[in-house]
């Protein structure tokens, strides 16, 4: 999701570090939200005031407004497990309004901080944290507690699965983009934010959005609602599987 710190994500937010200076990487888990981020820190990887005032960010402030927004959505998990397990068409509605508004926000705080110039190494590491946290405790709830549609009797995997191959990617990009961080400046081009991440993300996020809603089976088209969700998650896994592929096959043949 858009990046807050140094104007960047959906989803997110996969961090990276480099010392090309003012390089510019799109993050919030593959630009995810169109926010930015300099390939300057990854985890908190820390920045140097000169760069931050090179970029427009601040080396001293921690709590600017995209900041903020961004420790929203971290404090907005809580009450999306809470309003889940509560039953009633206002726990769905509450549920699916603070998914909605934390994927609005998380491109936000990325537009923000490039307009205000409001980036800050803080920023830079918890707007994938925050991403990821999201989307992971929405899979997980929507495996714990799947939808009350006939399918799961026969199928009890259906959204299992792609829930694994989406955290187990994100795991996985985390840890290579650590990794990168200590490497050569042709590695951490690499694994640069390509636009098959932003795919990704977006369908993911409309994915999540229509199952939470789901909950709801008043709806009209209810069944539609549900089989395109699901069809939409397979297809944001499928994408997810393929990117960490393309980062995977440009890291090798660098190494070759």
């Amino acid at each position: 999701m858009a990046g807050t710190g140094l104007g960047s994500t959906g989803s997110g937010g996969d961090g990276i570090r480099t010392g090309v200076p003012l390089r510019r990487y799109q993050t919030g888990d593959e630009g995810e939200g169109g926010g930015e981020r300099t390939a300057e820190g990854i985890n908190g990887g820390g920045f140097s005031g000169k760069k931050l005032q090179q970029m427009g960010g601040s080396a001293t402030r921690v709590l600017t407004l995209p900041t903020i927004l961004t420790l929203g959505r971290v404090a907005a998990v809580p009450l999306l497990v809470s309003t889940y397990h509560m039953n009633g068409w206002w726990a769905t509605t509450a549920t699916t309004s603070i998914f909605v508004v934390a994927a609005i926000t998380d491109w936000l705080d990325g537009y923000i901080a490039r307009k205000m110039q409001l980036g800050t190494a803080f920023g830079a590491f918890l707007d994938p944290v925050a991403d990821k946290l999201m989307v992971a405790a929405t899979l997980v709830l929507l495996c714990t507690k799947p939808l009350k549609v006939s399918m799961y009797g026969e199928v009890p995997w259906l959204l299992t699965a792609p829930s694994i191959a989406i955290i187990g990617r994100e795991i996985t990009m985390s840890a290579v983009r650590e990794w990168a961080a200590s490497q050569n400046g042709k590695i951490l081009e690499a694994v640069a934010v390509n636009s098959l991440g932003k795919w990704k993300t977006a369908t993911q996020m409309i994915a999540l959005t229509v199952l939470v809603a789901a909950r709801d089976t008043s709806l009209a088209g209810y069944d539609v609602l549900v089989a395109s969700g699901v069809l939409l998650l397979y297809i944001s896994a499928g994408l997810s599987l393929w990117s960490l592929v393309v980062y995977m096959r440009k890291i090798w043949r660098i190494l070759l």
